[in-house]
């Protein structure tokens, strides 16, 4: 497989490219994204089988079951993060290894129903609470300890309905791939 290929397979939608103005329709759309993501996914992965969520989406990358179970743990962090930046002046988050926390035993082998309900619960909390955030909350930002850069939360609203969108579509080429 070339690297032109391989890039596709990582990354299906692309990077995400956040407008340098970020508008009230832009916040609607990807909280609108945010809100509907927990059922697209669920009704993507409900029928698949053990081997299905077992097999990975590229070579050298994760399973469908690590998939979901790090969408889970991820947008668990968002959401944290999100918290810090609304209480706190500039907070210092803390990073973790995604990619050990994939590799975890639970990661691989629990079952995806667990990560599903938490990503609805989680999903159902956080768009509540970008509802109800206003104009100055979008300016608030929390520092990523591996770039040093500040993160306004405005722009991680965008980057995790990319995250979501991201995820979802390394699900659904393998499923389409293979024709399941």
């Amino acid at each position: 497989m070339n690297n032109v290929n391989l890039e596709k397979l990582k990354y299906p939608i692309g990077q995400f490219n956040s407008p340098e103005k970020i508008t009230a329709n832009h916040l609607k759309k990807w909280i609108s994204v945010l809100e509907n993501f927990p059922s697209r996914l669920e009704n993507l992965v409900k029928d698949l089988t053990d081997e299905q969520l077992d097999t990975v989406y590229r070579p050298g990358g994760w399973t469908i079951r690590q998939v979901v179970h790090h969408v889970s743990d991820s947008h668990h962090h968002s959401y944290t993060r999100f918290k810090w930046a609304l209480t706190e002046d500039k907070p210092v988050i803390k990073a973790y290894f995604e990619e050990l926390w994939a590799e975890l035993f639970d990661s691989k082998s629990a079952p995806i129903e667990m990560s599903l309900n938490h990503i609805k619960a989680i999903h159902f909390k956080l768009v509540y609470l970008l509802n109800g955030l206003e104009e100055k909350d979008l300016n608030k930002v929390f520092i990523h300890p591996e770039t040093n850069s500040e993160v306004p939360l405005g722009f991680n609203i965008g980057n995790y309905a990319w995250h979501s969108n991201h995820h979802y579509a390394h699900i659904e080429n393998l499923i389409k791939s293979n024709n399941w």
